[in-house]
């Protein structure tokens, strides 16, 4: 039973994991600026990035993918920002109509390309391929310390590693800097501080974290995890470095709760056929939303 857990589910589960911490992260401060539909944005945008790195290169592979992503995520935000400064327009409205229209053009891509022969298709790009990634090479727990099992990892379990790294030490370095432009914009300019600079830097750092975890689980999750845990994580506290944890809890908890559930969920219940594990952690985050929602200490704040 280890030795099956650890091929089949390990890595899964981890990148699940590492995904949903790495969103989350961000998510807090997008959360608390009013700017949580820039996940939802960049989640959206970086698939027709991603068809255009295929087409270029007729392969799936990790590095053109992902600079396809980021260039994506890139033309979105210079895109916004015009429609919001040009059109005078709410810069809900401009994302809206940004993110729309890049996805659609990415579903229309992906449609009209040759992808028959590749995991490439519309329903990766919204679920993922988290099931999938699977570590062959492993035996038992004992391949955990076996450099030989360990070069046969997903790909994707590194990369949302050092994903989630990069997540956390931009956080944990600009800590100050973020908290004081998120809460107060006009004193944290009388103080010197870079304020648009930083707000770039939070952006991109969402995008990073989107665009690595965006092959592996999909939108779904990615949409999720920048808004569910850190909207639980508001109602549990009034206290930004609690709400941090906190979100990172609900964050962890959803993606393996998502994940058994996914898997076993449909068996306890008579059914034959397992579930999207993407599907399923982003339901479970909802739900968590919704109980905390109903009994949270700062539910009404």
């Amino acid at each position: 039973m280890g030795a099956e857990f650890v091929i089949l589910s390990l890595a899964p589960l981890l990148i699940g994991i590492f995904a949903a911490v790495a969103c989350a992260l961000p998510g807090n401060f997008l959360l608390l600026r009013r700017q949580s539909l820039i996940g939802d944005a960049i989640s959206h945008v970086v698939l027709p990035g991603i068809v255009v790195a295929f087409l270029l290169t007729g392969q799936i592979a990790a590095w053109p993918m992902m600079l396809g992503a980021a260039g994506a995520a890139l033309v979105a935000v210079v895109l916004i920002e015009s429609i919001r400064r040009l059109g005078r327009v709410d810069v809900g409205a401009a994302m809206g109509v940004v993110f729309t229209s890049m996805f659609a053009a990415g579903v229309l891509l992906l449609e009209q390309s040759d992808t028959s022969s590749v995991h490439l298709d519309v329903e990766h790009a919204l679920y993922g391929n988290l099931e999938s990634l699977i570590w062959l090479d492993a035996t038992g727990w004992s391949s955990l310390l076996d450099p030989v099992a360990l070069q046969g990892l997903p790909p994707e379990l590194p990369r949302m590693a050092l994903t989630l790294l990069a997540v956390a030490c931009f956080t944990w370095i600009f800590w100050r800097p973020l908290k004081l432009t998120t809460f107060d914009e006009g004193f944290a300019r009388t103080l010197g501080i870079p304020v648009q600079l930083i707000s770039l830097g939070l952006v991109v750092t969402a995008a990073i974290a989107a665009v690595a975890a965006f092959d592996a689980v999909g939108s779904i999750i990615v949409i999720a995890m920048f808004i569910c845990p850190p909207a639980t994580a508001r109602m549990m506290t009034n206290r930004l470095s609690a709400q941090i944890w906190w979100s990172v809890a609900f964050a962890a908890l959803s993606a393996i709760l998502g994940y058994v559930l996914a898997g076993y969920g449909p068996l306890w219940f008579g059914a034959t056929d397992a579930v999207s594990a993407a599907g399923m952690i982003a339901t479970v985050s909802g739900l968590m939303l919704a109980v905390v929602a109903t009994i949270g200490p700062h539910r009404t704040a």
